[in-house]
């Protein structure tokens, strides 16, 4: 049972200070629990919610504005001053801090909420997604699945719960979904098909041509296709349409039958991106873009937190790792990570680790989008290789002809992303280590 710590008038100001890296956390993690928190606040004026990041290899620099937008955040500091951060606690603004709170890890290194936990002198919290770590150190922690608790030393089991997926939590607002057909000129003989080619510029540089040639190969077998890009957070039009330049991208040239576009703006109508041949793919800026992206028929994308997005709404997709510009690839684990994002030198060790690193792919055969590690098998394709977008439109042809192989797609999707409600138990199990704060405060 949750325990609201601020139905008591004696509740103190408190602060409940949250650690994220990566814009996928942001949106699949950090979004969910505040809006959880705010809900179940009696006062939520007495709660402070801060935002600190720390840097991420798979960052696309819009981190900090993405969490400043987010409805209930208080405050935000970036990852630029994360490592002074952490070695201080004095943030680069001089935040004060209540003598109440909890530190929050949704994302990082969990040895981030013990350090700053202890300086603060805050209850700390852990999201474990994998495993959990620290335990001797770490409150309380709210695990994804069973396995994490049973893999924690008998002594501090105690300390873990399961809470379920906290991308699970992923939700179209129902009621905005009404406008969205109308909006996007939707007839009922349309099949809307989403186009996510990433928010970062070496993946946009690929992603985008490529998508678009796809796009004009499928429409020409099926007229009926409509497509839509949900806009990443934080990348505006322009930017966007200039990787469809082929005078501002040169990457275009390395894909035969990539396809270049301009962007088209015309009064209340949606903004959208038109090719050589007229095809005009529809540009979704709103974000989230669940209600949006609840409505694909199907969806073609690149690796990373969208394909948890979509697999938690049901989309069926094709998750798409074109490998003629190895260098694009630099969000391995570990070492190889560290190596590839050299500056200067990087591109040209990436390119060494990823010939690497994609042979050892091909031998055991590691999956990249989220329903598929959640699953441990393909549940959704992952295409890998020097990949060409009239054979790619071809084979979503093939399963847009087939609308029970979509049927089990989406419903195996469903099977493996789990119940939602992780955010709301995440946020009690914070609030709880809140009011325990107070309780320990009272006693001494």
């Amino acid at each position: 049972m949750s325990i609201d710590p601020m139905t008591s008038p004696a509740a103190p100001p408190s602060d409940i200070l949250i650690l994220s890296n990566g814009p996928g956390e942001i949106s699949t993690w950090v979004r969910p629990v505040v809006l959880a928190l705010r809900e179940k606040l009696a006062e939520p004026s007495q709660v402070r919610i801060s935002v600190v990041l720390s840097p991420c290899a798979n960052a696309s620099g819009r981190e900090t504005e993405m969490a400043r937008r987010l409805p209930g955040v208080d405050r935000v500091q970036g990852p630029e001053h994360f490592f002074s951060f952490l070695l201080s606690c004095k943030t680069a603004a001089n935040w004060d801090w209540h003598p109440h709170g909890v530190v929050l890890f949704l994302g990082g290194d969990q040895i981030y909420p013990v350090v700053i936990g202890k300086r603060l002198g805050y209850r700390t919290v852990i999201y474990a997604e994998w495993e959990a770590r620290w335990h001797r150190w770490i409150d309380r922690f709210g695990c994804m699945t069973a396995n994490i608790v049973a893999a924690a030393p008998d002594e501090f089991r105690s300390k873990c719960e399961v809470i379920g997926d906290l991308m699970a939590d992923v939700q179209a607002d129902r009621q905005a979904q009404q406008a969205v057909g109308d909006r996007l000129g939707l007839r009922s003989d349309h099949e809307l098909i989403g186009i996510m080619p990433g928010s970062k510029k070496n993946k946009l540089s690929v992603g985008l041509p490529f998508c678009l040639g796809i796009a004009e190969t499928i429409h020409q077998l099926r007229p009926q296709t409509q497509f839509v890009i949900p806009v990443a957070p934080m990348l505006s039009l322009d930017a966007l349409a200039q990787f469809a330049d082929a005078a501002q991208n040169p990457d275009i040239r390395l894909f035969e039958g990539a396809t270049t576009a301009e962007l088209i703006e015309t009064g209340a109508a949606l903004p959208r991106l038109r090719t050589p041949s007229g095809l005009e793919v529809l540009l979704w800026p709103n974000h989230p873009a669940y209600d949006v992206m609840s409505q694909l028929q199907f969806c073609l994308t690149t690796v990373g937190a969208n394909t948890a997005e979509l697999g938690s709404l049901g989309i069926p997709m094709m998750v798409l790792l074109p490998t003629q510009k190895l260098e694009v690839m630099k969000a391995w684990d570990g070492i190889p990570g560290l190596l590839a994002n050299l500056p200067l030198v990087g591109d040209g060790l990436a390119r060494v680790i990823n010939r690497a690193v994609l042979r050892q792919i091909y031998k055991e055969g590691r999956l990249f989008a989220w329903p598929n590690i959640w699953a441990k098998r393909q549940v959704v394709p992952e295409l890998i290789g020097p990949l060409k977008p009239q054979a790619i439109g071809a084979q979503v042809v093939s399963y847009l002809d087939n609308p029970e192989a979509l049927r089990t797609m989406r419903q195996e999707l469903r099977s493996v992303r789990g119940a939602a409600g992780a955010s709301a138990r995440l946020a009690a199990m914070v609030l709880e280590e809140l009011r325990s704060s107070y309780s320990t405060d009272a006693s001494t």
